[in-house]
């Protein structure tokens, strides 16, 4: 299962998900989402009847990933038990791997940066993050753009791969389903407060394992090893997320930046703790490094889970 991983990240990082694919067939996050959106507009309450949507928003969660899961597991049983399956299982896992669109999405924000465009930078930066980028200056840019790479790091490629690794195509499938779960509507927001409760509580238990193994990756192939465990030990905890400080908190000692801080989100300022608060302000070159650090993680990773998979 481990090298059926490898054989995916190999060819999504070779590959990515192609626009004529794309076209013809869409893409099963997207599949996800339609079904997650129907039951969110069918079942929530938006608010009005809180318990309600708590109980109808377990269910949600529980049919959406039992599914996928279920489709997955039956896809298995037909693959053969060689290695054409195992290779067939890897391609059948490719799109469930988003490591080239990170790292492209990412790069259209220090291409602009560089060039003193900030407008563009900005644009290019809302397409990765949920806050509201016009207020952000250069170095706030470089931080959004840096603090996303490190988190979907984890939860885009590091986590699928994990669970993919322990459970096969059921297992990054049925991640997948919880993180899609997670971005649709485990929000605190006045609609999905109560409906999207589950959804959070789920996707935080299943990124637990992987998020910190994340932050371990970056500091093995940081540039300051040392560094960046002593950040992340010391700075993940206070992050408002019960995972995305590990891997931001290991990238910020690593590179020597500090990340995090305060923002916007909307017209409301969140107070956010400094992760390395010591660290400089990062700059084009800071995500040109992070884009490194990404990268050098990824094989590792891929080396990883081909080892596993010869024991």
């Amino acid at each position: 299962m481990a090298t059926a991983m490898a054989v995916a990240l190999v060819v999504d990082w070779a590959l990515g998900w192609p626009d004529c694919l794309y076209r013809r067939v869409g893409h099963p996050v997207v599949w996800l989402g339609a079904l997650i959106a129907w039951l969110d507009n069918t079942w929530n309450s938006a608010g009005i009847q809180p318990m309600r949507d708590r109980l109808s928003g377990l269910v949600a969660a529980l049919i959406v990933i039992t599914l996928t899961a279920f489709v997955a597991a039956g896809i298995t049983t037909l693959l053969p038990g060689n290695w054409f399956g195992v290779v067939l299982s890897g391609v059948l896992a490719w799109p469930l791997v988003a490591a080239r669109s990170l790292d492209e999405h990412v790069g259209r924000v220090a291409d602009p940066l560089a060039k003193a465009d900030l407008p563009r930078a900005r644009r290019a930066v809302s397409m990765i993050v949920g806050r509201d980028t016009e207020q952000l200056d250069a170095a706030g840019v470089a931080r959004a753009a840096i603090e996303s790479l490190a988190e979907n790091a984890s939860d885009g490629i590091v986590a699928p791969l994990f669970w993919g690794a322990i459970f096969g195509l059921p297992g990054i499938a049925g991640y997948k389903a919880v993180n899609t779960l997670d971005s649709m509507i485990g929000h605190r927001t006045p609609r999905h407060e109560a409906f999207g409760w589950a959804a959070a509580r789920i996707d935080d238990v299943a990124n637990l394992i992987p998020a910190r193994l994340c932050a371990l990756l970056f500091a093995l192939v940081s540039p300051r090893p040392g560094a960046s465990l002593k950040s992340m030990l010391q700075d993940a905890g206070r992050h408002r997320s019960p995972n995305a400080g590990w891997p931001e908190a290991a990238m910020a000692g690593g590179l020597g930046i500090r990340l995090s801080g305060p923002r916007f989100y909307g017209d409301t300022l969140s107070d956010e703790p400094w992760l390395n608060a010591k660290g400089r302000d990062p700059d084009p070159i800071g995500i040109s490094k992070a884009l490194g650090l990404y990268r050098r993680t990824l094989l590792v990773l891929a080396v990883v889970l081909l080892f596993v998979g010869t024991l």
